[in-house]
């Protein structure tokens, strides 16, 4: 599976001719860039990969160490994910075992291919453009996973008999105001403080009111419960019109180009799970404040999606889009120390909870 740069060069050229991506036993290109011979610049072979694989319909990962001399850094920053063995780049997952990283890696690509890939083009055009535009990016391939059979088969899987239609009067968001201090609290503590349509709406509604009133110095959003969010409301997958008009909700009414807009006077104390929406929202503001056993997650690949309610822009933009590819292909959760290490959140503090 792990491959050398020569290796890598022969496939992804074989790869570009096929017009077909199911070609490919698995949308993966993983490469071995430990100990990759020094030279005192990229050589025609190192540029025609780059080219290749930054506009590749494919998912590329290389495995990097301590070792890897500087005048190679657009080589790897051309992958989607770093994999560092041992080593303290600021882009790399440092892992103890390379290979079974690399191992999972695959797995979750395998099982979801077409979102994996979407994700990865995504990020490579994404973390570079203005907000607004990046979030457009977002919602416009998250929108078209939607219809993909792998979300369908998805939707279609799950017992929808219990579900229940969103009450309009339900309060899920509290406000206390405190001097010139909005306090903006998440209450659905019985769903885990899970993100649904009135949530959503009340929510920007209160930033709405930041926004306007330049009297409330700040803001801050907390959770009530044991959770600070878990993400969407699963009850609610499946049940908007159509793709493209959830599309048009989201460019409407943009509830992370909203938090982005006043992030200079909102900060977010987040504890317990933080999934999906409950961090894609909070690393938009200013500062994030974590308890101690606080954990991330973004689990949309699974799905057959993205992250949908900012992630690609929020998370690039704070831990670097390499390890935003890691987070979101593999599902996996991360503590608060290395969410810490990774400038994902800006203070470990168990005293303002």
């Amino acid at each position: 599976m792990l491959q050398s740069v020569d290796q890598a060069l022969a496939t992804a050229r074989e790869w570009s001719s096929i017009a077909a991506l199911g070609d490919a036993d698995l949308p993966l290109l993983a490469v071995d860039l430990r100990n990759v011979p020094r030279s005192f610049r990229i050589n025609d072979q190192d540029a025609e990969l780059i080219r290749l694989i930054t506009n590749a319909p494919w998912v590329n990962a290389a495995v990097v160490d301590d070792e890897l001399d500087p005048v190679f850094a657009p080589l790897a920053d051309a992958f989607d994910v770093l994999i560092g063995d041992g080593t303290d780049s600021a882009a790399a997952v440092d892992v103890e075992d390379a290979t079974a990283c690399l191992a999972q890696l695959a797995g979750c690509i395998e099982a979801s291919p077409q979102a994996s890939v979407a994700l990865a083009r995504l990020l490579r055009v994404s973390h570079d453009l203005p907000i607004e535009q990046a979030l457009h990016l977002e919602s416009l391939t998250y929108a078209m996973l939607q219809t993909s059979e792998h979300v369908q088969a998805w939707l279609a899987a799950r017992d929808t008999e219990l579900r229940r239609d969103a009450d309009p009067a339900e309060q899920a968001v509290a406000l206390d105001l405190t001097g010139s201090l909005l306090t903006i609290t998440l209450q659905r503590p019985h769903k885990r403080n899970a993100l649904h349509v009135v949530m959503r709406d009340q929510l920007f509604e209160a930033l709405e009111l930041v926004e306007a009133d330049q009297a409330i110095d700040g803001a801050i959003i907390v959770g009530a419960g044991s959770n600070f969010c878990a993400g969407g409301d699963l009850d609610e997958f499946g049940t908007t019109p159509s793709a493209a008009t959830g599309h048009h909700v989201r460019m409407m009414r943009s509830l992370p180009a909203l938090v982005h807009r006043v992030r200079n006077r909102v900060r977010a104390h987040v504890h317990g799970s933080c999934v999906g929406a409950g961090i894609e929202l909070p690393a938009f503001a200013s500062a994030i404040i974590a308890h101690p056993e606080a954990t991330f997650q973004l689990p949309e690949i699974a799905f057959g999606l993205i992250p949908g309610a900012g992630g690609t822009v929020s998370l690039a933009r704070r831990c670097g889009r390499h390890r935003t590819a890691w987070l979101a292909l593999t599902g996996n959760a991360i503590d608060a120390e290395l969410a810490l290490a990774w400038q994902l959140i800006d203070r470990i503090d168990a005293t303002v909870f």
